[in-house]
Protein backbone atom coordinates (compact mmCIF):
# COMPACT_ATOMS: atom_id res chain seq x y z
CA UNK A 1 0.00 0.00 0.00
CA UNK A 2 1.33 3.42 -0.86
CA UNK A 3 1.77 5.66 2.16
CA UNK A 4 2.39 9.35 2.63
CA UNK A 5 3.36 11.62 5.48
CA UNK A 6 1.22 14.43 4.10
CA UNK A 7 -2.17 15.37 5.53
CA UNK A 8 -5.41 14.26 3.95
CA UNK A 9 -6.98 16.87 1.68
CA UNK A 10 -9.80 18.56 3.62
CA UNK A 11 -8.98 16.44 6.65
CA UNK A 12 -11.51 17.15 9.42
CA UNK A 13 -11.90 20.83 8.63
CA UNK A 14 -14.38 21.35 11.43
CA UNK A 15 -18.04 21.23 12.30
CA UNK A 16 -19.11 24.09 10.02
CA UNK A 17 -17.62 22.29 7.01
CA UNK A 18 -19.53 19.12 7.80
CA UNK A 19 -22.85 20.85 8.43
CA UNK A 20 -22.92 22.08 4.84
CA UNK A 21 -23.20 18.50 3.62
CA UNK A 22 -25.01 16.92 6.56
CA UNK A 23 -27.87 19.42 6.59
CA UNK A 24 -28.75 18.72 2.99
CA UNK A 25 -29.74 15.14 3.87
CA UNK A 26 -30.57 15.29 7.56
CA UNK A 27 -32.75 18.28 8.27
CA UNK A 28 -33.24 17.33 11.89
CA UNK A 29 -29.50 17.40 12.48
CA UNK A 30 -29.42 21.18 12.52
CA UNK A 31 -32.06 21.26 15.25
CA UNK A 32 -30.06 18.85 17.37
CA UNK A 33 -26.84 20.82 16.96
CA UNK A 34 -28.62 24.10 17.60
CA UNK A 35 -29.96 22.75 20.86
CA UNK A 36 -26.51 21.56 21.87
CA UNK A 37 -25.13 25.04 21.23
CA UNK A 38 -27.75 26.87 23.33
CA UNK A 39 -28.49 24.55 26.23
CA UNK A 40 -26.47 21.85 27.95
CA UNK A 41 -28.32 18.80 29.15
CA UNK A 42 -27.28 17.12 32.36
CA UNK A 43 -24.67 14.59 31.35
CA UNK A 44 -22.32 11.99 32.71
CA UNK A 45 -18.74 12.45 33.79
CA UNK A 46 -16.29 11.11 31.19
CA UNK A 47 -14.91 7.67 31.88
CA UNK A 48 -11.63 8.37 33.61
CA UNK A 49 -8.56 10.42 32.84
CA UNK A 50 -7.20 8.53 29.89
CA UNK A 51 -4.40 6.75 31.72
CA UNK A 52 -2.98 3.44 30.58
CA UNK A 53 -2.47 0.27 32.58
CA UNK A 54 -0.82 -2.64 30.82
CA UNK A 55 -1.35 -4.96 33.78
CA UNK A 56 -5.15 -4.77 33.59
CA UNK A 57 -5.57 -5.71 29.94
CA UNK A 58 -6.72 -9.02 28.52
CA UNK A 59 -6.47 -10.40 25.02
CA UNK A 60 -10.22 -10.09 24.61
CA UNK A 61 -10.12 -6.40 25.57
CA UNK A 62 -12.27 -6.37 28.73
CA UNK A 63 -11.90 -3.03 30.52
CA UNK A 64 -10.91 -3.05 34.18
CA UNK A 65 -13.36 -1.64 36.70
CA UNK A 66 -10.44 0.03 38.48
CA UNK A 67 -9.55 2.13 35.48
CA UNK A 68 -12.83 2.94 33.75
CA UNK A 69 -16.44 3.67 34.54
CA UNK A 70 -17.60 2.41 31.16
CA UNK A 71 -17.60 -1.36 31.35
CA UNK A 72 -17.44 -3.81 28.49
CA UNK A 73 -20.84 -5.47 27.94
CA UNK A 74 -21.15 -8.67 29.95
CA UNK A 75 -23.59 -10.46 32.21
CA UNK A 76 -21.38 -9.69 35.22
CA UNK A 77 -21.07 -5.96 34.57
CA UNK A 78 -24.01 -4.78 36.70
CA UNK A 79 -21.90 -3.22 39.46
CA UNK A 80 -19.73 -1.43 36.89
CA UNK A 81 -22.83 -0.24 35.06
CA UNK A 82 -24.16 1.25 38.30
CA UNK A 83 -20.88 3.13 38.68
CA UNK A 84 -21.09 4.35 35.10
CA UNK A 85 -24.42 6.04 35.83
CA UNK A 86 -23.47 7.35 39.26
CA UNK A 87 -22.48 10.90 38.32
CA UNK A 88 -23.58 13.40 35.71
CA UNK A 89 -21.36 16.04 34.18
CA UNK A 90 -20.90 17.19 30.58
CA UNK A 91 -22.63 16.21 27.37
CA UNK A 92 -20.32 14.68 24.75
CA UNK A 93 -19.01 17.49 22.50
CA UNK A 94 -20.45 17.54 19.00
CA UNK A 95 -17.63 17.28 16.49
CA UNK A 96 -16.91 17.03 12.80
CA UNK A 97 -17.59 13.72 11.06
CA UNK A 98 -14.60 14.49 8.87
CA UNK A 99 -14.33 14.18 5.10
CA UNK A 100 -14.56 10.37 5.09
CA UNK A 101 -17.71 9.38 6.99
CA UNK A 102 -19.06 6.86 4.51
CA UNK A 103 -22.58 7.68 5.71
CA UNK A 104 -23.89 9.19 2.48
CA UNK A 105 -23.37 12.80 3.58
CA UNK A 106 -20.09 13.06 1.70
CA UNK A 107 -19.74 10.39 -0.96
CA UNK A 108 -20.40 6.67 -0.46
CA UNK A 109 -22.96 5.29 1.99
CA UNK A 110 -21.97 2.11 3.83
CA UNK A 111 -24.80 2.31 6.36
CA UNK A 112 -27.40 0.82 4.04
CA UNK A 113 -25.15 -2.05 2.97
CA UNK A 114 -25.98 -5.56 4.14
CA UNK A 115 -23.37 -6.65 6.68
CA UNK A 116 -22.56 -3.28 8.23
CA UNK A 117 -24.08 -4.33 11.57
CA UNK A 118 -21.15 -6.18 13.10
CA UNK A 119 -18.86 -6.14 16.12
CA UNK A 120 -15.63 -7.09 14.35
CA UNK A 121 -14.76 -4.34 11.88
CA UNK A 122 -11.26 -5.52 10.96
CA UNK A 123 -12.39 -6.91 7.58
CA UNK A 124 -14.25 -5.62 4.57
CA UNK A 125 -17.63 -7.13 3.78
CA UNK A 126 -19.69 -7.55 0.63
CA UNK A 127 -17.49 -7.83 -2.47
CA UNK A 128 -14.23 -7.89 -0.48
CA UNK A 129 -12.94 -9.78 2.54
CA UNK A 130 -9.67 -7.90 3.03
CA UNK A 131 -8.46 -7.95 6.64
CA UNK A 132 -6.35 -5.12 8.02
CA UNK A 133 -3.27 -5.60 10.17
CA UNK A 134 -2.55 -3.79 13.39
CA UNK A 135 -2.45 -3.97 17.17
CA UNK A 136 -5.82 -5.35 18.39
CA UNK A 137 -8.14 -2.82 20.01
CA UNK A 138 -11.54 -3.27 21.65
CA UNK A 139 -13.62 -0.09 21.90
CA UNK A 140 -16.50 0.03 24.39
CA UNK A 141 -18.98 2.91 24.54
CA UNK A 142 -21.60 3.44 27.23
CA UNK A 143 -24.45 5.57 25.88
CA UNK A 144 -26.20 7.67 28.51
CA UNK A 145 -29.32 9.83 28.41
CA UNK A 146 -28.53 13.06 30.23
CA UNK A 147 -32.16 14.21 30.13
CA UNK A 148 -33.43 11.34 32.28
CA UNK A 149 -32.51 10.06 35.71
CA UNK A 150 -31.22 6.68 36.85
CA UNK A 151 -31.29 7.51 40.52
CA UNK A 152 -29.85 10.46 42.39
CA UNK A 153 -27.95 12.62 39.89
CA UNK A 154 -27.66 9.64 37.56
CA UNK A 155 -27.87 9.22 33.81
CA UNK A 156 -30.13 6.52 32.39
CA UNK A 157 -28.76 4.11 29.77
CA UNK A 158 -29.71 4.72 26.15
CA UNK A 159 -30.70 1.13 25.47
CA UNK A 160 -31.61 0.43 21.86
CA UNK A 161 -29.61 3.33 20.49
CA UNK A 162 -26.97 2.51 17.88
CA UNK A 163 -23.48 3.67 17.00
CA UNK A 164 -21.74 3.81 13.65
CA UNK A 165 -17.96 3.85 14.22
CA UNK A 166 -15.13 4.27 11.73
CA UNK A 167 -11.45 5.16 11.66
CA UNK A 168 -8.30 5.01 9.55
CA UNK A 169 -5.97 2.04 9.20
CA UNK A 170 -2.46 1.89 10.67
CA UNK A 171 -1.11 3.95 7.75
CA UNK A 172 -3.68 6.71 8.29
CA UNK A 173 -5.79 5.70 5.27
CA UNK A 174 -9.60 5.46 5.09
CA UNK A 175 -11.54 2.72 3.33
CA UNK A 176 -14.01 3.85 0.64
CA UNK A 177 -12.03 7.05 0.01
CA UNK A 178 -8.25 6.75 -0.21
CA UNK A 179 -6.61 5.73 -3.48
CA UNK A 180 -6.76 1.97 -3.95
CA UNK A 181 -9.24 1.54 -1.09
CA UNK A 182 -12.40 2.65 -2.88
CA UNK A 183 -13.75 -0.92 -2.94
CA UNK A 184 -12.87 -1.65 0.69
CA UNK A 185 -15.12 -0.92 3.67
CA UNK A 186 -13.11 -2.23 6.61
CA UNK A 187 -12.88 -0.36 9.91
CA UNK A 188 -16.54 0.64 9.64
CA UNK A 189 -19.47 -0.89 11.47
CA UNK A 190 -22.68 -0.46 13.43
CA UNK A 191 -23.63 -1.84 16.84
CA UNK A 192 -26.79 -1.59 18.95
CA UNK A 193 -26.61 -0.67 22.64
CA UNK A 194 -27.79 -3.30 25.12
CA UNK A 195 -30.04 -2.73 28.14
CA UNK A 196 -27.11 -1.05 29.90
CA UNK A 197 -26.53 1.34 27.01
CA UNK A 198 -23.30 -0.47 26.14
CA UNK A 199 -21.77 -1.73 22.93
CA UNK A 200 -18.31 -2.62 21.68
CA UNK A 201 -16.27 -3.00 18.53
CA UNK A 202 -13.31 -5.26 17.81
CA UNK A 203 -10.83 -3.40 15.64
CA UNK A 204 -7.18 -2.35 15.35
CA UNK A 205 -5.35 0.62 16.82
CA UNK A 206 -5.73 3.52 14.34
CA UNK A 207 -2.73 5.19 12.77
CA UNK A 208 -1.68 8.83 12.95
CA UNK A 209 -1.72 11.25 10.03
CA UNK A 210 -0.55 14.84 9.90
CA UNK A 211 -2.95 17.45 11.21
CA UNK A 212 -4.88 15.15 13.56
CA UNK A 213 -4.42 13.50 16.91
CA UNK A 214 -5.16 9.73 16.72
CA UNK A 215 -8.91 9.27 16.96
CA UNK A 216 -12.01 7.21 16.21
CA UNK A 217 -15.13 8.75 14.67
CA UNK A 218 -18.63 7.80 15.73
CA UNK A 219 -22.25 8.76 15.13
CA UNK A 220 -25.06 7.95 17.55
CA UNK A 221 -28.53 7.12 16.23
CA UNK A 222 -31.72 6.72 18.25
CA UNK A 223 -32.23 3.19 16.94
CA UNK A 224 -30.59 0.47 14.87
CA UNK A 225 -33.14 0.96 12.11
CA UNK A 226 -32.26 4.65 11.93
CA UNK A 227 -28.57 3.83 11.77
CA UNK A 228 -28.94 1.42 8.87
CA UNK A 229 -31.07 3.86 6.93
CA UNK A 230 -28.81 6.85 7.66
CA UNK A 231 -31.67 8.35 9.66
CA UNK A 232 -31.93 10.78 12.54
CA UNK A 233 -28.69 11.52 14.37
CA UNK A 234 -28.43 12.11 18.10
CA UNK A 235 -24.74 13.00 18.19
CA UNK A 236 -21.54 13.06 16.16
CA UNK A 237 -18.24 12.97 18.03
CA UNK A 238 -14.79 11.43 18.20
CA UNK A 239 -12.76 9.37 20.65
CA UNK A 240 -9.26 10.57 21.46
CA UNK A 241 -6.66 7.89 22.20
CA UNK A 242 -4.13 8.38 24.97
CA UNK A 243 -0.56 9.57 24.46
CA UNK A 244 0.99 6.60 26.24
CA UNK A 245 -0.95 4.05 24.18
CA UNK A 246 -0.08 5.81 20.93
CA UNK A 247 3.62 5.91 21.74
CA UNK A 248 3.57 2.23 22.69
CA UNK A 249 1.76 1.11 19.54
CA UNK A 250 3.59 3.35 17.08
CA UNK A 251 6.92 1.91 18.21
CA UNK A 252 5.89 -1.48 16.79
CA UNK A 253 6.48 -2.87 13.32
CA UNK A 254 3.91 -1.79 10.74
CA UNK A 255 3.21 1.61 12.28
CA UNK A 256 6.28 3.36 10.86
CA UNK A 257 4.22 5.99 9.00
CA UNK A 258 2.25 6.74 12.14
CA UNK A 259 5.44 6.96 14.21
CA UNK A 260 6.70 9.67 11.85
CA UNK A 261 3.41 11.60 11.86
CA UNK A 262 2.46 11.36 15.52
CA UNK A 263 4.89 13.98 16.92
CA UNK A 264 3.59 16.62 14.50
CA UNK A 265 0.22 17.20 16.23
CA UNK A 266 -0.50 17.49 19.94
CA UNK A 267 -3.84 16.96 21.62
CA UNK A 268 -4.04 20.69 22.36
CA UNK A 269 -3.12 21.73 18.80
CA UNK A 270 -5.58 19.29 17.22
CA UNK A 271 -8.32 21.21 15.41
CA UNK A 272 -11.06 19.00 16.87
CA UNK A 273 -9.92 18.21 20.41
CA UNK A 274 -7.90 21.37 20.95
CA UNK A 275 -10.76 23.53 22.27
CA UNK A 276 -10.91 21.62 25.55
CA UNK A 277 -7.89 19.35 25.24
CA UNK A 278 -10.14 16.38 24.47
CA UNK A 279 -10.90 15.95 28.17
CA UNK A 280 -14.46 14.76 27.55
CA UNK A 281 -13.49 12.49 24.66
CA UNK A 282 -10.27 10.98 25.96
CA UNK A 283 -10.73 7.24 26.34
CA UNK A 284 -9.74 5.27 29.39
CA UNK A 285 -7.26 2.76 28.01
CA UNK A 286 -5.71 -0.45 29.27
CA UNK A 287 -3.40 -2.99 27.68
CA UNK A 288 -0.19 -3.06 25.71
CA UNK A 289 0.99 -3.28 22.12
CA UNK A 290 2.33 -6.77 22.82
CA UNK A 291 -1.11 -8.14 23.69
CA UNK A 292 -4.05 -5.85 22.92
CA UNK A 293 -5.56 -2.55 23.95
CA UNK A 294 -9.00 -1.58 25.24
CA UNK A 295 -10.58 1.87 25.07
CA UNK A 296 -13.69 2.83 27.04
CA UNK A 297 -15.72 6.03 27.02
CA UNK A 298 -19.01 7.25 28.48
CA UNK A 299 -21.05 9.09 25.85
CA UNK A 300 -23.79 11.30 27.26
CA UNK A 301 -26.40 12.59 24.85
Amino acid sequence: MTTSNGPHPDHDRGLDFDLATLLSRRRTFGVLFGGAATAALAACTPSGTGTDSASSATASGTASSSTTAAASPSSSASSMVTRAFAECGVEIPQETAGPYPGDGSNGPNVLEASGVVRKDITTSFGTSSTKVDGVPLTVTLTLLDGSTSNGANGCAPLSGAAVYAWHCDRDGKYSLYDSGLENENYLRGVQEADANGQLSFTTIFPGAYNGRWPHIHFEVFESLSNATSAGRLLAVSQIALTDAACRDVYATSGYETSAANFPNTTLKSDNVFGDDGGVYQLATMTGSAKTAYTAALNVTI
